[in-house]
């Protein structure tokens, strides 16, 4: 039986835009840039984020961006900018959003799992 080596990826997000930095992410997580891709299978690799806090937001997307969810009752739609969840949670507001670049399948949690973010 063939052991797969897991490969490591850093990525420094000091000044990069947040859409850039996601769609990067996502690509990777889905083993698109290596010769041996299957979509039916989870890439083995794990992608390190370091300096999320340093990320540049760009444009008024911090202000107009609103991200909803809902609590179950009646009336409790609860909204948040983007810069106020990103300062509250800032690994969840990534994770989002490079869930959404993945595909809808069984796939996408255990993809997820191989986000790892780092603060230095």
């Amino acid at each position: 039986m063939k052991t797969e080596n897991t490969r490591e990826y850093t990525i420094d997000a000091s000044g990069k835009r947040f859409g850039r930095l996601s769609s990067e992410v996502a690509v990777i997580l889905l083993g698109k840039d290596e010769p041996d891709y299957a979509a039916n299978k989870v890439a083995p690799v794990k992608v390190k984020i370091a300096n999320l806090s340093k990320l540049d937001m760009g444009g008024n997307k911090s202000i107009q961006k609103i991200y909803y969810r809902h609590t179950g009752y009646m009336g409790h739609l609860k909204e948040a900018s983007f810069g106020e969840a990103f300062k509250k949670n800032p690994e969840k507001v990534l994770k989002d959003s490079v869930r959404r670049m993945l595909p809808k399948n069984f796939l996408n949690q255990k993809r997820l799992n191989n986000i790892i973010v780092v603060e230095e």
